[in-house]
C-alpha cells in the first residue's frame, strides 16, 4: 500500500542552519554508541537522514543543541527497531529492559551497563543541563510512560484480540515518545514554560493534537512493514477491522482524521494570545509560551516534512 497525501498545516517546515555540524556530531556519537545500532547497518541508517530530522523539528536550537535533538531521535528508532523481532513478542523481557532504564532517570549518577543504556545515560545526562527540578521531574515521568509502553505494546502483539481505537490510541501515546520529545523544546530553547499555562486546556489540546497528528500519518506511511512483521498497533488496521475496507481506504480514512487535527490546531493557535490575557502573564511569560507553541508547530510541520522522503518509510 501507498499513499501520496499529506496534511496541509497552518505554518509552513522551517530548517536549522546547523545541520552539517550536527550530523558530524552524530556520526561521532554513533561511533562512540555502535554496539546501540549494531543491528542496523550503515547504509540504510544513513538513508534515514536522522540529522535532517532533528534540523526540521528543532529548527531554532544551536548547532551544539542540536546535535543532542539528533541524538535523540537516533535513539529512539534504534531502542524502538530491537523489538520488531521476537523480543518483542517476549514481554517480561522487554519490561525488565524498560525497567532497568527507568532507573536511570531517577539516580543522581546514571551509568548504564548494556548498550542502550550507556547510550541513553548520556543523553539523560545532557538533556537534564540547566534545566530546574520542576522540568527534570516531568521529563522523568514522561520517560517513564514511554518506556514501560514497550512491555504493553508486546504483550499486545501476542494477545488474542487486536486492540480497538481507544486502546490503540492511549498505547500510541505512549510508544511514540511525543511528550519527551516535546519536553526537549524547552531544552533546547533553554527556557521553561510557566506552569498555569503548559496545563492550560488550549496549550494541552495544542500538544496532543500536535502528538497525535504525526502518529496517525506514520501509521499510514509505515502500514506495510508493520503489516509484514505482525504488528497490530495501526489505525490503518484499526479502521480496516472497523469499516470492512481496503488498506487504502482505511489510510484516506486516517489522513482525513490527521487533517481535521491540523485544522483544529489552527484555531487553537488563535485562542492563545486570549490565555495568555486572562492569565495575565509577564512579557517574559507570554514570549515562553508562544515559543513553546511555535515549537509544537514547528516540529509536527518539520517531522511531516521528513516522514515524506526518509528511506526509513520509502523505498528506492
Amino acid at each position: 500500500m501507498s499513499d501520496d497525501s499529506s496534511v496541509e498545516l497552518p505554518f509552513p517546515h522551517r530548517r536549522s542552519p546547523h545541520q552539517s555540524p550536527a550530523a558530524r556530531h552524530h556520526a561521532e556519537w554513533l561511533h562512540r554508541h555502535r554496539e546501540l545500532a549494531a543491528s542496523t547497518g550503515q547504509l540504510t541508517y544513513e538513508r534515514w537522514d536522522v540529522p535532517e530530522l532533528a534540523a526540521l523539528t528543532y529548527p531554532e536550537s544551536s548547532a551544539e543543541d542540536l546535535g543532542l535533538a539528533a541524538d535523540l531521535m537516533g535513539f529512539y528508532f534504534l531502542f524502538d527497531d530491537q523489538f520488531d523481532d521476537a523480543l518483542g513478542r517476549r514481554p517480561e523481557e522487554v519490561a525488565e529492559i524498560c525497567e532497568r532504564l527507568t532507573a536511570l532517570v531517577h539516580s543522581p549518577r546514571p551509568v548504564g551497563t548494556t548498550p542502550a543504556e550507556r547510550a541513553f545515560s548520556d543523553l539523560w545526562r545532557r538533556s537534564i543541563e540547566g534545566m530546574s527540578p520542576r522540568w527534570r521531574a516531568r521529563a522523568a515521568y514522561n520517560w517513564e510512560s514511554y518506556f514501560a509502553s514497550h512491555p504493553a505494546e508486546a504483550a499486545g502483539r501476542i494477545a488474542s484480540r487486536p486492540p480497538d481505537r481507544e486502546s490503540y490510541l492511549m498505547l500510541r501515546r505512549g510508544t511514540a515518545a511525543m511528550e519527551t520529545i516535546f519536553d526537549m523544546i524547552e531544552r533546547l530553547g533553554r527556557f521553561e514554560v510557566p506552569q498555569a499555562v503548559l496545563h492550560h486546556p488550549v496549550l494541552r489540546q495544542l500538544r496532543q493534537l500536535a502528538a497525535d497528528i504525526p502518529s496517525l500519518t506514520n501509521d499510514v506511511r509505515s502500514y506495510a512493514q508493520e503489516l509484514a512483521r505482525g504488528d497490530v498497533a495501526n489505525l490503518v488496521m484499526i479502521v480496516q477491522r472497523e469499516r470492512g475496507c481496503s488498506p487504502e481506504e482505511a489510510a484516506s480514512v486516517v489522513m482525513a482524521e490527521a487533517q481535521l487535527m491540523a485544522d483544529r490546531v489552527g484555531e487553537l493557535m488563535t485562542e492563545l494570545p486570549e490565555v495568555y490575557r486572562l492569565l495575565r502573564l509577564s512579557v517574559a511569560d507570554r514570549h515562553a509560551a508562544h515559543r513553546y507553541a511555535d515549537g509544537l508547530g514547528a516540529w509536527t510541520a518539520g517531522y511531516l516534512r521528513w516522514e515524506l522522503r526518509t528511506g526509513r518509510y520509502v523505498s528506492g
